[in-house]
C-alpha cells in the first residue's frame, strides 16, 4: 500500500484494518496482530510516521507542536494524512493551508461535523467541490445536535452563498419557531436578508423621501435609520425580539447581543462605548448625546432634518452600544435558563423591547412569560 499513490490512511482499530485513499479509490489491508492490540497499532502508526514523515521516533512531540488554531504548517499537510493519526487529520482540517483537495482527501479521512464547520470557514473550500458535500452532511446532521453554540455556528457557516438552495434555507428558518438558536444564525450571517421579510414601517416611504439628501451624502445616522425602517430592518428588529423575549438559554443570549453588536459595526466608530457599560449608562449617554451641542456633525443633520424621529434616532445610539458584555454580570452570577434566566434578565431585556417598539412603531409590551406563534 504504501509504495503506492496513497492519498491518506485511516486506521480501524475496532475492525484491526488500514484503509488507504489513492486515485483509484480505496484499498484496505486487514491486520492480524501477534501480539497486544494496542501495542500492535503503536508499531503500525510508527511505521506509517516513519514513512510519512521520516522521524517515528520523535512523532510524539511532532504531535504535541500541532494545534487547533490553523497553526500547522502550510508545507507537507499532505504528508499528515499518511499517518492515520485522527489529530493529524485534526490538524489539517484547522490549517490556513487547507485546500479543496486536501479537504477532500481530510474528509475520507475523518469525517465529522466539526471538521466539516471548519472546513468551511474556508474560502477555497466554500467554492470547491467539497462545498456541499460538506454542507449536506452537517444540513443533514443539524436535527441531531442539542448545544445552542454549535447550532449557531453551523447555521451562519451553511448561510455562506453558494452552500444551500432556498427551499433549504426556509426549512432551518423555519426550525427557528421550535429552537430560535437556528434564528440566532440566521440574523449574525445574513441580517439583511432574512426569509419571510416583514413589511416596511407605515412611514417609511415618507422617512425615506425626508432623508433622501442625507442618504445620497451617506450620512451615517440617516443610513442606519432608513436600513431599520426598511423591510430588511423591520425583519431583522422582529426576529430579533422574538428571540430576546424567549431565549432557551446563555449561549443564544450571548450569541443573540454579539449578532447586535455587528449589526451597527458601521456606527462603532462615531458613538463612545464604555468597557463596563450598563443599560442605565447607555441610555443616559444617549440622552446626553441628542441634547449636547458637541455631538457629531451628522447626528445634527439628521435630528434638524427629521426632528420627529428623535426617540428613533435614541434608540439607535441606545442598541448600537449594546453588546455581550451588558448580560455577563447577570449570567456569571447564574446558571438558570428558561423562564428563569430570562426573568433575571428583564433588566436588560425590557428597555431594549422598548427601543424595538419604538423603531418598528408599535406599543410596547414588557410580557416574557409565554411564547408568541412565530
Amino acid at each position: 500500500m504504501l509504495a503506492g499513490e496513497i492519498q491518506a490512511i485511516r486506521v480501524d482499530a475496532t475492525n484491526m484494518t488500514i484503509y488507504g485513499l489513492s486515485p483509484r479509490g480505496t484499498a484496505s489491508i486487514k491486520l492480524h496482530p501477534n501480539v497486544r492490540a494496542d501495542q500492535y497499532l503503536r508499531t503500525v502508526r510508527e511505521l506509517l510516521a516513519g514513512h510519512a514523515i521520516g522521524s517515528p521516533g520523535g512523532y510524539p512531540v511532532y504531535l504535541q507542536r500541532w494545534t487547533r488554531m490553523g497553526q500547522a504548517r502550510d508545507k507537507g499537510l499532505d504528508r499528515l494524512l499518511l499517518l492515520g493519526e485522527p489529530e493529524a487529520v485534526t490538524s489539517v482540517a484547522y490549517s490556513n493551508g487547507l485546500t479543496d483537495e486536501l479537504a477532500r482527501r481530510a474528509w475520507w479521512a475523518m469525517p465529522v461535523a466539526d471538521h466539516a464547520r471548519r472546513m468551511l470557514e474556508r474560502e477555497c473550500v466554500v467554492q470547491g467541490s467539497m462545498g456541499k458535500v460538506l454542507a449536506d452532511y452537517l444540513v443533514e446532521h443539524l436535527p441531531f445536535e442539542s448545544n445552542p453554540h454549535i447550532i449557531i455556528e453551523t447555521i451562519s457557516i451553511l448561510l455562506q452563498p453558494g452552500l444551500i438552495d432556498e427551499n433549504t434555507r426556509q426549512q432551518l428558518w423555519k426550525k427557528g419557531s421550535l429552537d430560535n438558536a437556528y434564528l440566532v444564525g440566521f440574523l449574525a450571517r445574513i441580517p439583511d436578508e432574512l426569509p419571510n421579510q416583514q413589511q416596511p414601517r407605515a412611514d417609511f416611504d415618507t422617512v425615506k423621501i425626508k432623508l433622501a439628501k442625507l442618504g445620497a451624502q451617506n450620512n451615517i445616522y440617516a443610513k442606519s435609520l432608513l436600513r431599520l425602517l426598511s423591510e430588511p430592518g423591520q425583519s431583522f428588529l422582529h426576529a430579533f425580539e422574538e428571540v430576546l423575549r424567549y431565549p432557551a438559554d446563555q449561549d443564544v443570549v450571548l450569541a443573540l447581543l454579539e449578532a447586535l453588536w455587528s449589526y451597527f459595526s458601521e456606527l462603532h466608530l462615531e458613538i463612545s462605548h464604555g468597557n463596563e457599560d450598563t443599560v442605565e449608562t447607555i441610555l443616559a449617554r444617549a440622552s446626553t448625546t441628542l441634547a449636547n451641542e458637541n455631538q457629531p456633525s451628522e447626528l445634527t443633520e439628521l435630528l434638524k432634518t427629521a426632528p420627529d424621529l428623535t426617540a428613533e434616532i435614541q434608540a439607535i445610539l441606545v442598541l448600537s452600544s449594546i453588546d455581550a458584555n451588558i448580560a455577563t454580570p447577570i449570567l456569571s452570577q447564574t446558571t438558570a435558563h428558561g423562564t428563569l434566566m430570562r426573568k433575571k434578565l428583564e433588566p436588560i431585556s425590557l428597555p431594549m423591547l422598548q427601543q424595538i417598539a419604538i423603531l418598528r412603531g408599535i406599543p410596547f409590551s414588557a410580557s416574557t412569560s409565554r411564547r408568541r406563534p412565530h
